[in-house]
């Protein structure tokens, strides 16, 4: 930070955000946007359970309850659990694999903004003549029948913020194939690398189908087409293909990061090497095959009969296998470790029994004879909560608290940590835990209330109290991260001490440059090998000299402002006049900043070696 080591007004720091291409700058804004919008979906979370509280309850209406269901997964799945997840590759991966930055920094800062402007567009549907209301899988059938601006909100929002996430995926796929440090061999990656490598080709390969979906989904609404209308020719079934061809994909985008970050705590707190590596990497690749495999299990009571059923209804199952091998290793990385319980461990170890858990019920509902009860029961919003929060969101949060000291230099505080994760822990199973008995007795997904009577008061009102419980843990959470930013006292390096991978060997948070030589790579776990010869820092694969660093752009948030204006123009083009020419305004910006960006010659610009060493000296000394 030599030269950016300053103080900086907050007109500065804002400019200096607006425009980074710096992956560790863009981790934190992923973090700061992707916790505002986990905060905004656990809020229409705690509106979903305030109303099912009672039977006959009237705290919103059905039409707002719609709403507010719709916006909860879209949020939670498309605007929390994927930029977090992008936070925690942003601001580790490039690290992991001795590399200075990204392949394509510019892109990464499109990529933010992009998904940014994406999520406030869809979001101002509620300020804008109401929400979409068809659920978060909007099947065309309620989508074309909705009757306000709702679900062209969630169209363009979700397609100008899925081109972000695509771009995210190809820079992060460039990255880890071209990036590495000399001896960074595949098989010689960290877990969670192996587990953005894969990923990032699952989004690669996931995102086009949802793409043209939502295409055909936009010219249905907004353009005259007939895509998925009958009554003219179309076929609202191939909706719920293209959707769930990008569905089950995306489920495992979100999934494998968080196995990925498991995988280094596990390793770390027991402080003995992942067991079984090259069985852990071979089940990633696996899962993310077979993860395109499965997407009709979605759709066994639609009717495609007993062949097309029974092929998914195998192929789910055989994902369960390379699952449970990662299961196992886990559970024999910890055996016979030295395991100490800081809070992200625990946040590990409680993943384990819960995730177990929603993979069962995956099974059960893989049996597509008795899918046929599940199917649209709340036995399914279970399951997927078990998997979603058992795993994604405990994920987050246990990476979140591993890597805070690595992004911001402070430790959260661990008694704080380990509260929030109580709470949590509780509230989550409480939560969902009595939701599977609430399906198999037989409560509809998706219903606004039920009656009294019917045996389900009592289910539901456990499941709001410990939805409860998950939000006294979340504030207990954002306590933390506010006294730790007052008060926290600045770590060094290895602030957990156990610490096995390259992110530990730099200073906290990491230099701008990342390292002041690329290191050699000799081995799995590189840092914990030097570690053990009794070394202080890396081995060098390069003499000192000068860094060549990228420059900073305000193009990528032009280019992503123009598409947001556009998105408005083409939203209301049948309504209003001055729709289509804001409309093409839109798309000016767009293609100017693009033509800018061409044109200008961005040579970047270099640390000079006197600069470093001094930093050097400096981050040595504290």
């Amino acid at each position: 930070m030599s030269t950016l080591a300053r103080k900086k007004g907050v007109g500065a720091v804002i400019w200096d955000y607006l425009t980074t291409v710096d992956h560790k700058k863009i981790a934190i804004l992923y973090l700061i946007a992707g916790g505002i919008f986990f905060l905004l979906g656990g809020l229409e979370a705690m509106i979903i359970r305030i109303q099912l509280a009672v039977p006959n309850n009237d705290f919103i209406s059905a039409g707002f309850y719609n709403e507010v269901l719709t916006m909860h997964g879209t949020t939670m799945i498309f605007l929390a659990a994927m930029p977090l997840v992008f936070a925690m590759m942003n601001a580790v991966v490039p690290i992991q694999i001795g590399a200075r930055d990204v392949a394509f920094p510019f892109l990464n800062s499109l990529g933010f903004w992009l998904f940014f402007f994406g999520g406030v567009f869809l979001n101002l549907s509620w300020f804008l003549g109401g929400a979409p209301d068809a659920g978060w899988t909007s099947y065309a059938s309620l989508s074309l029948a909705s009757p306000t601006h709702g679900i062209d909100f969630y169209v363009l929002g979700l397609q100008i913020s899925g081109l972000g996430t695509l771009i995210g995926g190809i820079n992060f796929l460039v990255t880890i194939i071209n990036m590495r440090a000399p001896g960074m061999t595949y098989m010689r990656m960290p877990m969670f690398t192996w587990a953005t490598f894969v990923t990032s080709a699952l989004i690669l390969f996931a995102f086009p189908p949802l793409t043209v979906g939502l295409i055909f989904m936009m010219m249905d609404r907004l353009f005259g087409g007939n895509f998925f209308d009958p009554a003219l020719g179309g076929n609202t079934i191939i909706w719920e293909h293209l959707f769930w061809i990008f569905g089950h994909p995306e489920v495992y985008i979100l999934v494998l990061p968080a196995f990925g970050i498991f995988s280094e705590i596990f390793a770390t707190f027991s402080r003995k090497r992942l067991f079984g590596y090259s069985s852990m990497v071979f089940a990633t690749v696996l899962i993310g095959f077979l993860g395109f495999m499965v997407w009709a299990h979605h759709m066994f009571t639609v009717g495609m009969g007993p062949i097309a059923n029974a092929i998914f209804a195998v192929a789910t199952m055989a994902i369960a296998v390379p699952t449970g091998i990662k299961i196992f290793n886990w559970l024999f990385t910890m055996w016979g470790g030295s395991i100490r319980f800081t809070t992200p461990m625990m946040y590990a170890v409680a993943f384990i029994p819960s995730f177990v858990i929603g993979g069962v019920t995956g099974v059960m509902n893989a049996t597509a004879a008795a899918d046929y009860q599940y199917h649209d029961s709340y036995f399914v919003v279970a399951h997927f909560h078990y998997v979603i929060v058992g795993g994604v969101v405990f994920a987050l949060l246990a990476g979140a608290h591993y890597w805070w000291p690595k992004m911001f230099g402070k430790m959260l505080d661990e008694k704080l940590g380990k509260v929030t994760f109580w709470l949590f822990f509780i509230g989550f199973h409480l939560t969902f835990f009595i939701q599977h008995f609430l399906g198999l007795m037989g409560m509809p997904r998706r219903v606004f209330t039920f009656l009294p009577g019917q045996g389900f008061e009592t289910g539901n009102m456990i499941s709001t109290i410990g939805a409860f419980f998950m939000a006294a843990g979340t504030i207990v959470l954002l306590a933390n991260v506010v006294i730790t930013t007052v008060k926290g006292k600045r770590v060094g390096n290895d602030p957990w001490e156990d610490g096995r991978t390259l992110e530990w060997a730099v200073s906290s948070p990491a230099p701008e440059y990342n390292f002041a030589q690329t290191p050699l790579v000799r081995g799995l776990d590189a840092y914990w090998i030097e570690k053990m010869e009794g070394k202080k820092g890396l081995t060098p694969a390069e003499p000192l000299g000068d860094i060549h660093m990228p420059n900073p752009s305000i193009l990528p948030f032009v280019i992503s402002l123009g598409l947001f204006v556009a998105a408005f123009g083409f939203l209301f083009h049948q309504d209003h006049a001055w729709g289509t020419p804001v409309g093409i305004v839109g798309l000016l910006i767009t293609l100017g900043a693009m033509f800018f960006r061409s044109i200008i010659d961005d040579h970047g610009f270099h640390i000079h070696k006197e600069e470093i060493m001094e930093a050097e000296k400096k981050g040595a000394g504290a």
